[in-house]
């Protein structure tokens, strides 16, 4: 409580001991010690019997005194640090530290120790190795402090970031596993600023400040984990913090960052949702000016494109390219704009490859994915407006056309081989899914069996799958389509991944009441966790559960209806009469 004041000549409790240890006369020694160490204002002596008269204790009154004075100089320590010429106001500082730095661990002086440390732009090494080996001092020093202990402590700074990045993981998954299915509010609702607004965003921000070396350090540990893990959230972190920083003027990092106005053009497509041809011209300029030497700068803004944000925007910009195209007549080969999104989807697609190989050059485009994939699946948008056309038409007039069912083998065998087209081929399915176009659905569906890196089973797609087939709801009481959906889409998955399992229950917690019972009977059977399961499958399955007994029709109860037969009055017979 009185650490360092025997260092400043300024007397302690351990002296009070001492003294009235050895003396001989206690009330005097206790006087005097009062005179010596009490506030020296000699108007003070008369007025302090006042005080006594009104019970004040003399604790509470230097307390107050004490609280008063240190509020007085946290005030003058903060007008120093704004006042005058740097190299003047920082010498005082300095000199100030010094003198107050013994008084560091003592509870009622610490704040002013902190607060002048906390303007000083570079602390003395051996004050901060003092600060750093006191998790007391460290925990209460400002974060300004602290920029400057983690900029030469790469271990340290790890140990503070990693629980912020391993919660905004955690959040993006429990989003992602929402049990709110609904096409309106998603995962890629929320605007990029809303985003950026986030607990750990905002945290990671403060934590950085200003410092080029702090944020470099962030995006190495963003690097190393996205590699381990292949998680993309790591990418979608990367770009949320560049661009926070953007929107506080942080110009000594938003200048340094090569990403930087790329990352800005892309985030506007984001908010909008769409490439526009004003913004691809600006996309394309960035891409085409990496220069010769710069080659590095590509997996930076391979792992911008990674993010789902990203990769989300530019499929839902290429399936609206491919419609108009229909339209105009055009081959995809013939679109610039449309070349282009392929492009960025690829080197997003390749971030991981990039840079785990470090070989920093754009994937090569594979001209089928051009020349016979694109034109596939603007045949298959062709058919549905034929169809619709056809269906439209008064009865003399239809013709004979029936919707295409079999797939076409080559849409298979793409989404199977091919990245690009695998993600291009699963947003074409949730646009028609968000279209109600149950015949398109149900045609395309067994191609998603077996996909690229089982692309059709990973959380993103299914979150948005599961969420667009709400809008399909009526079709849940068929026996063809929840045979095609459940036996041979989902239930083929569940065993090996429990992911798949969890999103079927999701959906059935949102759907069940539309499932035929029988049907919904076998699929509670079929979804029984195992053994090996883990608790959130439980959870979703013991919550499925509740929900069918609530909903279970109790049992005709059978009661006996009262006899309507009326007794035959005897009628004579001929014979008797």
């Amino acid at each position: 409580m009185f650490a360092g004041l025997q260092e400043l000549g300024v007397a302690n409790g351990e002296d009070l001991k001492e003294t009235l240890t050895n003396c001989t006369e206690p009330l005097k020694a206790i006087e005097q010690f009062q005179t010596e160490n009490g506030v020296l204002l000699p108007s003070l002596q008369s007025a302090l019997p006042f005080l006594d008269l009104h019970g004040t204790p003399r604790l509470e009154f230097h307390q107050s005194v004490f609280d008063e004075l240190r509020e007085k100089l946290l005030e003058r320590v903060s007008t120093i640090a704004s006042e005058g010429k740097a190299e003047e106001r920082y010498k005082k500082l300095e000199d100030l530290l010094e003198k107050s730095f013994a008084l560091v661990k003592m509870p009622s002086i610490q704040p002013v120790v902190m607060c002048v440390m906390k303007h000083l732009p570079k602390v003395p090494e051996k004050k901060l190795r003092l600060v750093m080996a006191d998790k007391e001092l460290y925990k209460a020093c400002a974060v300004e402090v602290k920029r400057q202990i983690w900029q030469d402590n790469q271990a340290l700074f790890g140990d503070e970031v990693s629980p912020l990045l391993k919660q905004y993981i955690l959040e993006k998954e429990n989003t992602l596993f929402s049990n709110d299915l609904s096409v309106l509010h998603n995962f890629f609702s929320p605007s990029p600023k809303m985003r950026r607004q986030g607990e750990v965003v905002q945290k990671l921000t403060q934590m950085i400040g200003k410092n080029v070396k702090l944020y470099d350090m962030v995006l190495q540990f963003l690097r190393t984990l996205f590699l381990r893990t292949r998680n993309v959230h790591y990418c979608t972190l990367r770009a949320e913090l560049l661009m926070s920083l953007h929107d506080l003027d942080i110009s000594e990092i938003c200048t340094v960052d090569p990403c930087h106005k790329f990352t800005w053009c892309l985030d506007a497509c984001i908010r909008e949702k769409f490439v526009d041809n004003k913004r691809a011209r600006e996309l394309q300029g960035f891409l085409d000016g990496v220069k010769k030497g710069q080659e590095q700068v590509l997996g930076d803004l391979s792992m911008i494109l990674c993010d789902p944000f990203a990769i989300n925007t530019l499929a839902l910009s290429t399936i609206r390219h491919l419609q108009e195209l229909v339209g105009q007549d055009t081959l995809p080969r013939e679109s610039p704009d449309l070349l282009l999104l392929l492009r960025m989807l690829s080197l997003g697609q390749g971030a991981w490859d990039m840079i785990d190989s470090q070989v920093f050059k754009e994937p090569k485009m594979e001209a089928d994915l051009i020349t016979r994939f694109l034109p596939m699946l603007m045949t298959f948008v062709v058919d549905d407006y034929t169809f619709n056309v056809d269906q439209k038409l008064p009865s003399e007039e239809k013709g004979q056309f029936a919707y295409p069912s079999a797939i076409p083998e080559a849409f298979a065998k793409f989404l199977q081989e091919n990245r690009i087209a695998c993600e291009i081929g699963l947003y074409y399915i949730l646009h028609i899914t968000k279209q109600r176009n149950k015949n398109a659905f149900l045609r395309l569906l067994p191609g998603l069996v077996e996909t690229f890196s089982d692309l059709a089973f990973s959380d993103i797609f299914l979150h948005l799958l599961t969420g667009n087939l709400t809008l399909l709801a009526d079709e849940f009481a068929q026996e063809e389509f929840c045979t095609s959906l459940f036996d041979v889409f989902f239930l083929a998955a569940c065993s090996r991944k429990e992911n798949v399992h969890r999103h079927v229950l999701r959906l059935l917690l949102h759907l069940h009441h539309k499932v035929a019972p029988v049907k919904l009977e076998s699929l509670q059977k079929a979804l029984e966790p195992t053994k090996q399961s883990g608790e959130a499958v439980k959870d979703l399955y013991n919550q499925l559960g509740e929900k069918l007994e609530v909903h279970k029709p109790s049992p005709a109860q059978v009661t006996e209806s009262p006899s309507v037969e009326l007794p035959l009055p005897t009628v004579p017979t001929p014979a008797s009469l």
